[in-house]
């Protein structure tokens, strides 16, 4: 046995190959369509038969790049992301993750790690009003597209700018950029995952086309509408815009209901006008009469209001003494009454109407609201229903907090709150890829907070320069100008990444400082890492640097790379989770990484011998995990060390070794 080698390009060096991974499923679906090792494309479409489309004309949406947009999701990327300890929270044990990049890479890097396991993802994108940053994707090379954008210049010098309606493409360029941010984001969402759009009137239409693409109509939820502002702009000539909307989609349709506001009391009206008149029976011991309302003693048969009580009953602390019955346009029939109480379900009665109510164990909030105003098209979010606050709320948070005014149009943290509340459960993963302010970030520790749940959030940001050219408008300047000041008063680069985690950092100490007591056992730290170019040197075959790219070639890890970056760029790789324990421990004087409770052992030292290995051996065997592997550099020790330490390391039953 020998250790076998990982070069540049391979799985190991590359995030998944989701092409590749695909066109192996349609293999194992149908392998009559396998000929020489290829796919034979008439075959297919034979074996599908009436399912494909052969129309010239058909429905569907098409836009300049739509095919170079839907190639990029699938293409990997050789990028990995970096750590920052010195910009995080509690690195050690924190399970919350900030990371600075472009989303586009950033959601390909994550394809291994976090496929199939995130729960809710919230994004609040660029709306494409002609005046917001708008990425624009070079597909040739989007990591040094990428370190383009965060100096806010091109590859010749020149600043970017706004995607402006006098753009030839004005809504392709938004398309494109949306589009395999999507595709990617879906593959990251659990089977009962959900995703929650933030979107303006301006590409509302374009984004619900796009979204059921990629999303399917079948697992279109709503399109719920949010009371943005309370005071909208008094000199508009054509409407006054008081609304922006939310689209929700599931990766695949459930039955899970979702939580909206909380029920007033937990409980909800057994009563429904419309319904047929019917008398329901009720065990005496499952409905209670409120005492402050109802007296020890006789209460009379009659009818009050809209319901009627059949026979006198006998009252005492708050319990009827015999079952009884009433009359109403009730919603259910006797034997779902029947099944209810089975379950656990209980009544109360709160005023001499005898308007009775149920209470279900499980249930202790109202559906999201689902009543739709004369005005609107489609379910309303806002203060007075639900409980949610509009932008002046969130900038008002936000200046308290921080002690300014930096970000255009924040959302509050009560709206993400009550998305949160829709479907989340104990320790699922919310991802924001368009973070911003850092919104989501804070509303998931004060949800936790609040339901100690332990979600965790990863957000993505792209580290855009605060740059008080980029913007026309006085008040935007003013913005920019006060972020700027704020930041160089902290010491802190001048993006939007650096303000996000910066209002992390101040949210989490206020919430420690409000709730002493319910912090002790939540996460309020987060791990911070950066997107950058591999660790890993390649060598682009060029023949008039062969000397140097071979003498690259002998130490294969970049100059200005640590332990640490490779390791994670490991982890990434090789599909396991960044905030998974790690422990390093020094074996015969070289450092070793023990990832995930001995499932993996990373050393990354140079003049490795056998002793290392044997101690990698003994260590595993303290752990005792079911599957363990073990990753060496691969320059890091003599041919007969290698073979030495393959040998060591079987004798501990260890069979999985690769070099990098």
């Amino acid at each position: 046995m020998s250790i076998e080698k990982i070069k540049q390009g391979d799985t190991l060096t590359q995030s998944a190959d989701l092409v590749a991974e695909n066109i192996n499923k349609l293999k194992e679906l149908f392998p009559e369509i396998v000929s020489d090792g290829k796919i034979d494309f008439n075959v297919l479409q034979d074996t599908l038969g009436n399912d494909i489309e052969e129309e010239d004309e058909y429905y569907r949406l098409t836009w300049a790049g739509k095919a170079q947009a839907r190639r990029e999701a699938h293409k990997p990327s050789t990028g990995t992301l970096r750590p920052a300890k010195d910009e995080s929270v509690d690195w050690d044990t924190t399970q919350n993750l900030y990371i600075e990049g472009d989303n586009l890479e950033v959601l390909k890097l994550m394809q291994k790690s976090y496929a199939g396991k995130v729960k809710m993802i919230y994004i609040d994108p660029p709306y494409n009003t002609g005046n917001d940053f708008v990425y624009k994707d070079n597909y040739k090379d989007n990591l040094k597209n990428y370190q383009e954008i965060s100096g806010q210049v091109d590859s010749e010098g020149n600043k970017l700018t706004t995607n402006s309606e006098s753009d030839g493409r004005y809504h392709s360029n938004w398309l494109n950029m949306m589009y395999p941010r999507l595709r990617l984001a879906r593959n990251l969402l659990a089977d009962t995952g959900i995703i929650f759009i933030s979107i303006g009137v301006e590409e509302l239409s374009n984004l619900k086309s796009i979204t059921n693409e990629i999303f399917g109509e079948s697992n279109f939820i709503e399109i719920f509408s949010w009371v943005k502002t309370s005071t909208p702009p008094a000199l508009s000539t054509k409407s006054r815009k008081t609304n922006e909307y939310i689209l929700c989609y599931e990766k695949n349709r459930n039955s899970i209901k979702y939580d909206g506001e909380p029920l007033d009391g937990g409980d909800q009206p057994l009563l429904n006008s419309g319904n047929s008149l019917r008398q329901l029976t009720f065990p005496r011991d499952k409905v209670l009469f409120k005492k402050d309302k109802f007296s020890n003693g006789i209460l009379p048969k009659g009818q009050p209001d809209r319901v009627k009580l059949i026979e006198d009953i006998n009252i005492k602390d708050g319990y009827s003494q015999k079952d009884f019955v009433l009359e109403g346009e009730f919603k259910w029939t006797q034997e779902f009454l029947n099944e209810e109480v089975s379950k656990g379900t209980t009544f109360i009665i709160k005023s001499e109407k005898l308007s009775i109510r149920f209470i279900r164990d499980e249930d202790g909030y109202k559906r999201p609201t689902n009543f739709i105003k004369e005005k609107y098209t489609s379910p309303i979010i806002n203060k007075p229903k639900n409980g949610v606050g509009t932008n002046e709320n969130a900038s008002s948070e936000l200046k308290e907090l921080m002690g300014g005014d930096f970000f255009d149009y924040p959302k509050p943290i009560s709206l993400i709150k009550h998305l949160l509340n829709f479907n989340t459960a104990a320790n699922d993963i919310v991802i924001d890829f368009f973070s911003g302010s850092g919104t989501t970030g804070e509303a998931t520790m004060r949800y936790n907070i609040e339901f100690d749940k332990n979600l965790k959030y990863i957000l993505v940001q792209l580290p855009e320069v605060l740059d008080l050219s980029k913007s026309k408008d006085s008040s935007d300047k003013v913005k920019i100008t006060a972020g700027i000041n704020f930041l160089n008063s902290i010491n802190k680069r001048n993006t939007i990444a650096e303000l996000g985690k910066e209002r992390i950092r101040r949210a989490a100490i206020k919430i420690k400082e409000e709730n002493p007591d319910k912090v002790k056992d939540l996460d309020m730290g987060f791990k911070v890492f950066k997107l950058d170019s591999s660790n890993i040197k390649s060598w682009d075959g060029n023949p008039d640097e062969i000397e140097s790219s071979l003498w690259d070639a002998v130490t294969n890890i970049k100059d200005d790379r640590t332990e640490e970056d490779v390791l994670y760029e490991i982890l990434l790789k090789y599909g396991l989770d960044l905030t998974l324990p790690i422990e390093g421990k020094t074996i015969e004087g070289k450092m070793v990484f023990n990832v995930g409770l001995g499932a993996l052992f990373i050393c990354l030292a140079d003049n490795i011998t056998s002793k290392v290995a044997e101690g990698i051996g003994k260590w595993k065997e303290v752990l005792n995990p079911e599957i363990c592997r073990v990753i060496f550099k691969d320059t890091g020790f003599t041919d007969v060390e290698k073979t030495n330490s393959v040998q060591t390391l079987k004798r501990f039953g260890i069979t999985e070794i690769k070099s990098i």
